[in-house]
């Protein structure tokens, strides 16, 4: 049975991502402007990133007003509930800028510091993901009702498909495509989707076998990584580790720990 509490987080976090990703669906302007860079120029922030995420932070106030918040594009404040929400406004940010339909809202509750539930909503693909720890992942898009998620059994390595990203920073992206052309060889094929939340979340949907990426955030990932692994997914960092800004990897199992031994090998978590 589901803690009170989590439903109650649950329901918030899906009202709060249905009314975000309406906002950045509806309200995309033609001559959307770049507001800001993030951690290089082509690393942006657009202005519609900044109102979805006043528009979340907004609400898990009103409602929560003891919950901490740690928001993407700065909305962050300490709480004394011991509830803190990981928020990301708008998770493929360049592919929205271009157009481009995946991109998502990713809306984690974290209770003691650890995740409890996840909302991811993918908008332009009419899909959202949710999943409450210990409860399994779930999913509503083109069908009837809530489809349970489940991993696809694992294939031999060399017939995974596995997606990826690049940091914005240029130094780090030769180092990264470097480590994608070595791996590919060895793999069925690698697929860059442009949004972590929307990539982990295909690994719960068996769209994927596998997924990396080095440089993630915390609202990156924490959202999805919970999605993933209800959905069976194994997911860390670095051997031994939780996932984090060094590395982040997860795929079915079978796929999971040779995926995580190779990008070891080939030093994927660092320059």
């Amino acid at each position: 049975m589901t803690d009170p509490l989590h439903k109650d987080l649950l329901e918030l976090a899906q009202e709060a991502a249905r009314r975000a990703g309406a906002l950045l669906r509806d309200g995309r302007p033609a001559d959307l402007a770049v507001a800001a860079t993030k951690s290089s120029p082509i690393d942006v922030v657009t202005e519609m990133d900044i109102a979805a995420e006043k528009l979340i932070t907004g609400l898990i106030a009103e409602r929560r007003p003891d919950d901490g918040i740690l928001g993407e594009e700065g909305g962050t404040t300490e709480g004394t509930s011991g509830i803190r929400w990981v928020i990301d406004p708008l998770d493929g940010t360049v592919n929205y800028l271009y157009g481009l339909p995946t991109w998502s809202v990713s809306i984690a509750a974290e209770q003691d510091g650890e995740t409890v539930v996840g909302v991811v909503t993918a908008p332009m693909r009419g899909e959202t993901f949710h999943a409450v720890l210990g409860g399994g992942a779930w999913a509503t898009g083109a069908w009837d009702g809530e489809r349970r998620l489940a991993c696809r059994p694992a294939p031999p390595l060399d017939q995974a498909l596995v997606s990826t990203g690049f940091n914005y920073v240029a130094e780090v992206r030769a180092h990264q495509a470097e480590v994608a052309r070595r791996l590919i060889p060895l793999l069925r094929d690698i697929r860059r989707g442009g949004s972590a939340a929307v990539d982990l979340c295909d690994l719960a949907a068996g769209r994927l076998d596998g997924y990396y990426e080095r440089g993630l955030h915390a609202w990156d990932l924490a959202a999805g990584d919970l999605i993933a692994r209800e959905a069976g997914a194994l997911t860390g960092g670095r051997p031994g580790e939780r996932p984090s800004g060094d590395l982040t990897v997860a795929g079915t199992p079978g796929v999971f720990e040779p995926l995580q031994r190779l990008l070891e090998d080939f030093g994927a978590w660092h320059d």
